[in-house]
Parts: C-alpha cells; structure tokens; sequence
C-alpha cells in the first residue's frame, strides 16, 4: 500500500466525524438563529407596541398642549380687552376731570364775577300783591336795600323775616337780572273784629290776630265772648283750640245768613261764650236772636229770617233755641 493509498484511507476515515460535527454546528446555529429571530420578532413587537403607546401618549400631550394653548390664548386676550377697557375708562375718566374740572372754573369764574360787579347791585325793589300792608314796611321787614349784590341773600331767609307782618300770609321773592328784585305778597284778609280790654283786634278766618285798634272796623261783624286771654290776643298769635272751633260755627252761621239773597240785613255780633246757646244780634233791626247750639243752624237761620221779616221794625229778641223738629216752636218777644 502506497502513501498514497494510505491517506485516501485516511481521509475516508476522517470524513464521517467531520460531516457529524458540521452538521451539529449547524443545527446549533439554526436553534440560535431561530432563538434570535423570536427574540427580534419579541422586540419588533415590543417596540410596535412602546411606538404605538409613544405615538398615544405624544397625540394625548400634543392635545393637552393645544388645548392648553387655546386656553393661555384666551386667557392672554380677555387679559389684553380688560387692559384695553381700563385704557378706555382711564381715558373717559379723564376727559370727565378734565370737563368738570372746566365747568366748576367756568361756574367759580362767573359766580366770583357775578359777586363782585356792580352789574348786579339791585337797583329796584318793587312790590306786588299788598294791600293793608305798606311797601315800604314789606322791603324794611326784608332787609334788602339798593346797590346790594343781587345773589347775597338768602330768599328763605327774606320770606321769614316779612312774614313776621301778621298780616303776610305767603310770600315769593324774584330775582329779575341783572339788578330788580320783586316782592309778592299775599295778605291776609280782616274777616272779624274781637272786643277785648275797650279795644278791637281783628283777625281773619282762621283765627289769627292781625291788628290791634281803638276802633272796629263797621263792616266786619263782632265776635264777643272769646275765651282767649287778653295777654295772648297780640299780632301774629292765634286764638286759642276752644275759640278756633267756636269760629268754625261762627263761619257757618254767617255762611247760612247771607244764603238767603232775600236778607239785606247783616249780623252785627256774635256772642259764642256760651257754646250751647250762641246769640247774634241785628242791629238794623234792633233784634237779637238766640241760636241754641251749633245743631240745625241751616232750618234755625231761616226761622229767623223768616220771624225778623215778618216783625220788620219791631224791635226784640227771637227765639229758635229749642228743638225744633221736637215740638218747640220758634218765637219772638217784643222789647217793652
């Protein structure tokens, strides 16, 4: 047997042990690489599933930003119209100093012209609406003189002061610019004369005391009987709570008499100091009449109407005190 021989032998030997050993190898690397390829298929799948949650949370924050976006931008333009709305109340704020500001200098400057230029010193004070009450005594009661400053007083300070002339009963004061001034004046009217310590005093309808005199006045009818205090019938006052509501029946009693267009003659006197048996007398008759009470003045008054005419001239005293729808009669009793 050659060498050569000998190493195909050889070879042949050694082949079988070779093939067996690649083979494993081979095997041993599929299982590796199979191993491999799962582990990358486990990773792909892995990282497919943290890129698809990636991807879930990146459109969640981008949404969140947007939304958070939208918001700040919101929040940024209510901020720049609130700042933009402060600007313009700021502004009108300011125009509004400024315009008053203006006005109370324009109003300072004219009142402190008005004060002191002689344009406005009163040059006329006049009058109106008295009657019993002269104008001279009205502008000395007011106060107000010539070449006064037209705006320095006080016009409710002028209407008390002439109203403290009983006979004033209501007054209003006229600024005429630049330089007039009007009184007007309502009086009050002499209604009634009042007898006390042998003088007279008259008042008016509501009972307050306007004059005191030596003498009554011929044309206003005597009230007698009175139970004011003579230290209290002074100008200005006013009869007491008790004569006031004899005065009432006073008015009603006169307002009845001269209902009747009939009677030319006037009540002379009422005497009210007995409130249960009121008297008046008629001195163009020479008659006096007993009233009674205040009750059914109306039917009483025409009763004696009625008797005074049909004893014209006669003089006397008539009766209609009682009760006349009762039974009593109205009478008259000739003086003697």
């Amino acid at each position: 047997m050659n060498s050569r021989q000998k190493e195909k032998i050889d070879n042949m030997f050694y082949t079988k042990p070779l093939q067996t050993k690649e083979f494993e190898q081979t095997k041993e690397e599929k299982k590796k690489r199979k191993e491999r390829e799962k582990r990358i298929k486990e990773a792909n799948k892995n990282k497919i599933k943290e890129q698809e949650a990636f991807d879930l949370d990146t459109e969640t924050v981008i949404g969140m930003t947007n939304k958070n976006n939208k918001v700040k931008r919101e929040q940024i333009k209510k901020q720049i119209d609130k700042q933009e709305r402060l600007k313009l109340k700021r502004k009108k704020r300011i125009k509004r100093i400024i315009k008053w500001t203006s006005l109370i200098c324009i109003i300072a400057g004219g009142i402190t012209f008005a004060l002191v230029s002689p344009i406005f010193n009163i040059q006329e004070i006049e009058v109106t609406g008295n009657v019993l009450v002269k104008a001279d005594t009205i502008v000395s009661l007011s106060g107000l003189s010539k070449n006064q400053n037209i705006f320095k007083f006080i016009t409710q300070q002028i209407r008390t002061k002439i109203k403290e002339e009983p006979y004033v009963e209501n007054v209003k004061i006229n600024r005429i610019f630049p330089n007039k001034v009007i009184i007007e004046i309502e009086e009050r009217q002499r209604d009634f004369n009042i007898e006390f310590m042998n003088k007279y005093a008259y008042i008016n309808n509501q009972g307050y005391v306007l004059e005191i005199a030596e003498k009554k006045l011929d044309n206003l009818i005597t009230i007698q009987g009175l139970s004011t205090s003579e230290d209290k019938i002074e100008p200005g006052n006013r009869l007491n709570e008790d004569d006031l509501q004899s005065l009432e029946t006073v008015i009603e009693i006169v307002s009845r008499w001269n209902a009747n267009q009939d009677i030319t003659q006037k009540i002379t006197s009422i005497d009210i100091s007995d409130k249960q048996n009121y008297s008046m007398y008629i001195e163009e008759e020479k008659k006096k009449i007993y009233l009674g009470d205040k009750t059914n003045l109306g039917d009483k008054i025409l009763w004696a109407q009625a008797i005074m005419n049909d004893n014209k001239g006669v003089e006397g005293e008539i009766f209609v005190d009682g009760n006349l729808n009762g039974g009593d009669k109205p009478r008259f009793r000739q003086k003697v």
